[in-house]
C-alpha cells in the first residue's frame, strides 16, 4: 500500500493540493494511493483516535511519500508529533519513503528535505534517492492542478522510479 502524507494540519494547504495532485498522478500511472492529510488529526496525543488514523493510515503502508511545507527553514510541527506518537517499529522501521518538499520560496524546502532525510535514516527507512523540492508552489498550480510541462514531467519522472523501488 502506498500512502500520501500531506504533512500540514492547515486548512486550505498548498500541501494539500499538491498531495491531492501526486495521488491523481499516481493513479494515472496504476497505483491507488491513499491520502492522509493531517487535518484529521484531531488529538495531539496517542490516543484512541490517534490509534485508529494509525491503523488505517501508517501500519498498512508498505511506501510513504511525504508531501512537506516549509514551515521555519524545516517541516511542520505537527508532521513530527505525529511521527513521534506513533509506534516507530510497525510505522516506519524498514519501509521506503519519498521526499517531496512544496515552498512559495526557491528551495522548495530544501532544509526541510535534508533534515527529514536524516530522520529517516533514524527511523531505518529506506529513502528514495529522487528527493523533488517544489519551489514556488503558488505559481506551479492553477485550479488546484499543477500546469506547466516540465514540472508535471519530473513529477511524472519521480513517480514512475519510486513506484519501481
Amino acid at each position: 500500500m502506498f500512502t500520501i502524507i500531506a504533512a500540514t494540519n492547515r486548512l486550505g494547504s498548498n500541501t494539500l493540493k499538491v498531495a491531492k495532485e501526486y495521488q491523481r498522478l499516481f493513479k494515472e500511472n496504476q497505483v491507488d494511493a491513499q491520502l492522509f492529510s493531517l487535518e484529521e488529526m484531531v488529538s495531539l496525543h496517542r490516543d484512541d483516535s490517534f490509534i485508529q488514523l494509525e491503523n488505517k493510515y501508517l501500519l498498512p503502508t508498505e511506501k510513504y511519500i511525504f508531501i512537506m511545507p516549509e514551515y521555519n527553514g524545516s517541516f511542520p510541527g505537527i508532521f513530527k508529533l505525529m511521527m513521534d506518537n506513533s509506534d516507530i517499529t510497525k510505522t516506519f522501521y524498514f519501509k521506503k519513503v519519498m521526499l517531496v518538499g512544496v515552498a512559495n520560496g526557491r528551495a522548495g524546502n530544501l532544509r526541510g528535505i535534508d533534515i527529514m532525510t536524516n530522520m529517516c535514516h533514524y527511523m531505518k527507512m529506506n529513502v528514495f534517492y529522487n528527493k523533488l523540492p517544489i519551489s514556488n508552489v503558488s505559481n506551479e498550480l492553477k485550479e488546484d492542478r499543477f500546469h506547466t510541462e516540465q514540472t508535471i514531467k519530473t513529477i511524472t519522472a519521480q513517480i514512475q522510479g519510486f513506484i519501481n523501488y
